[in-house]
């Protein structure tokens, strides 16, 4: 990675920074993601969003399971160094493992989550019987 970029990014203390996915056309936001310095080389580099899974703790590379890749249009940095801007086109126009547009599908109501968005495609026609 481009050691002026490295210099000004604040990792926690996973040697993580969060990242906030963008659709770069409509403004909306996608999900959030966690990235890691071989996650942000790879992004910055292919063009793509790559993070890293803290669950599965290895690199994900946005859709490579499910074919909804984003391909990213510009990366901004916050003003304290500690978070990313992807502004992204999302191939598929889901960015969500729910089969949304965006993981950002509930709002609270009334002292409860409801649901804003409709599955585009189900779980089960994107990735199988996994």
């Amino acid at each position: 990675m481009n050691s002026e970029i490295a210099s000004q990014l604040k990792w926690n203390d996973d040697g993580l920074i969060p990242a906030i996915v963008q659709d770069a056309e409509s403004g909306r936001v996608l999900m959030l993601a966690w990235m890691n310095a071989d996650a942000l080389d790879r992004t910055l580099n292919s063009g793509e969003a790559v993070f890293w899974s803290r669950s599965r703790q290895q690199l994900w590379h946005k859709g490579e399971t499910s074919g909804h890749i984003q391909k990213v249009k510009e990366v901004q940095l916050d003003c304290d160094g500690d978070g990313l801007l992807l502004k992204v086109e999302q191939m598929g126009g889901i960015a969500c493992h729910t089969g949304r547009e965006s993981c950002f599908f509930r709002t609270a109501e009334n002292g409860e989550w409801a649901e804003n968005a409709s599955q585009i495609k189900s779980p089960k026609e994107i990735y199988g019987d996994v």
